[in-house]
């Protein structure tokens, strides 16, 4: 059985005292020797804060983005050192909001995956189609493309070494969620995908499902046989609600 990864996206939220704080609710509030994993994305300046208030416990913190250079003039951007000198050890690449609002291609998340893998971060990819590709029944051929692009001469020998996340457009910070078949289906896709390309590495590796998951539908998207924990947004921002899907998912990996 995989092990679940529940992880929270905190986005362009917080001040770093609020960071620090909700790093520690989390801590308190989660086992001590859990059975899953656990990993929070706060904002990349306050990385370094929130990984320090984690310290000693099995928490990861990542970032939520990085570059595919490891240095250079491009302003604004961080790179995987960065991230690793700063406490972090896994990064979200290719999250909707990058691809849409920033116009992030396919090509380009590629070399992100490459270079977090080459560095030794955990990349979490993130897939997903608007909900006009769903309604034109557009879902697979999306994530066939996606798939396609953004692990383009990319070779995954080890399944821990990367995390996907199927993320429909139409349920990120909607209050819709996709119902349990629809994740599941598209979470079979996605693992039938990589074991066409990669083989018996689609038994072992992790997809999660991102998309409007609070306590009160994680159970039951949770318990799909595809689904292997989630990217939670909103809902990260409340160490109760977080660790309610925490507690869930430790009850489901341990029955």
């Amino acid at each position: 059985m995989r092990k679940f990864l529940i992880a929270g996206n905190w986005k362009m939220f917080l001040d770093r005292e609020s960071a620090i704080a909700l790093a520690r609710e989390i801590v308190d509030g989660m086992p001590k020797r859990p059975f899953i994993d656990v990993a929070i994305f706060p904002p990349a300046v306050f990385i370094e804060a929130v990984a320090k208030a984690v310290e000693g416990s099995t928490i990861a913190v990542g970032a939520q983005n990085l570059h595919y250079e490891t240095e250079g003039a491009f302003t604004g951007e961080i790179s995987s050192k960065m991230v690793l000198t700063s406490g972090g050890r896994v990064v979200i690449i290719g999250h909707s909001e990058r691809r849409n609002i920033f116009g992030e291609s396919d090509e380009f998340i590629q070399r992100k995956v490459k270079r977090a893998l080459d560095d030794n971060l955990v990349p979490v990819l993130c897939i997903g189609e608007k909900l006009e590709q769903r309604k034109a029944g557009e879902t697979e051929s999306v994530l066939n493309r996606q798939l396609n692009g953004s692990l383009r001469e990319i070779e995954i020998t080890d399944p821990d070494k990367i995390v996907l996340a199927y993320e429909p457009v139409w349920a990120i910070g909607t209050g819709v969620v996709a119902t349990p078949e629809q994740a599941q289906d598209a979470h079979s896709f996605v693992r039938d995908w990589i074991r066409s390309r990669y083989g018996d590495i689609a038994d072992g590796l992790r997809i999660l499902y991102g998309g409007s998951v609070k306590p009160d539908n994680a159970e039951s998207l949770l318990v799909q046989p595809d689904v292997d924990g989630a990217l939670i947004g909103g809902a990260s921002l409340s160490s109760k609600g977080f660790c309610e899907i925490i507690e869930i998912a430790e009850r489901l990996q341990t029955r």
